[in-house]
């Protein structure tokens, strides 16, 4: 056994059904290291992301290697950090912090990740004209994806209509040769769409539903949703029910985890034994 050793953790909030903590433990098993990779729950120690510079301090003082980082946090963390890679400053959200040397160092897996999983659950999907559902910082690193994987057209909603017009210009400037726009009439751009991603909570296990009505559904639509626990959404239920393919949020969970590994602890993980585990876990 290798006398190496790793800290690491997630924040978030509502976590509790979270496989990353076996995936990452069980691939560190098979390298042979000692690693631990522990929950911090908001919603479980009823705080909220006002609470990150605390929490980041007590990771620190307490020998953490790193974290992982979920909603409602990927964005807010970004001013408490010294230094981002290229991918996180670019898409304005970090899921993975490395702390090295005194040194904060946000990373962004999560658009790797989702790209990786949908070449491999959807080869060959029509990328003309995708509408994508949530702009938060999950939402920024799959509309970056879809882009970088040949998007023509790209349509965001949100909630908050600020949040995805200040999403879609900051794609447009990146991918000029794209057309990306916050949407106004999710009817009429799911007529025209050739692909719809998911990128919000609703889902979830602790926000079951639907996050649009099941009508705008159809056959020649594929749909992705980042969602994993549960992976098989009310949305991929429905979606499956009219005859689209679909891809599960299990892929980018396992290949955002395979490069946060490896930002961790500067090893090669097995992205396919990865994979098989992943798999294993949601069929208990």
């Amino acid at each position: 056994m290798s006398t190496q050793s790793y800290l690491v953790g997630l924040i978030g909030s509502g976590i509790g059904g979270s496989l990353s903590p076996a995936m990452h433990e069980e691939e560190g098993r098979q390298l042979g290291l000692q690693y631990v990779y522990r929950r911090i729950d908001l919603e479980a120690l009823k705080l909220d992301a006002s609470a990150l510079p605390e929490l980041i301090v007590a990771a620190e003082r307490m020998g953490f290697n790193g974290f992982n980082v979920t909603y409602p946090c990927k964005q807010q963390i970004i001013p408490l950090l010294d230094e981002l890679s290229d991918d996180a400053r670019a898409l304005g959200a970090v899921n993975t912090v490395l702390l090295r040397d005194g040194k904060r160092i946000g990373h962004n897996t999560d658009w790797s990740g989702f790209a990786r999983a949908f070449q491999r659950g959807l080869p060959g999907a029509n990328l003309d004209r995708v509408v994508q559902l949530g702009a938060g910082g999950a939402g920024a690193a799959v509309a970056h994806a879809a882009l970088m994987m040949g998007t023509r057209a790209l349509t965001v909603f949100d909630v908050d209509s600020a949040r995805a017009k200040s999403l879609a210009a900051e794609l447009q400037e990146r991918f000029p040769a794209a057309t990306v726009s916050a949407g106004e009439f999710l009817q009429g751009a799911m007529e025209q769409a050739t692909g719809l991603i998911h990128a919000t909570p609703t889902g979830m296990a602790k926000l079951p539903g639907m996050p649009l009505p099941a009508e705008l559904l159809h056959r020649a639509l594929w749909v992705a949703d980042i969602v994993y626990f549960p992976i098989r959404t009310a949305l991929l239920q429905a979606a499956e029910e009219v005859g689209c393919r679909t891809l599960s949020g299990g892929g980018m969970a396992v290949y955002q985890a395979v490069d946060a590994f490896r930002i961790f602890t500067g090893r090669e993980p097995d992205p396919e034994r990865m994979y098989a585990h992943l798999q294993s876990l949601l069929n208990r």
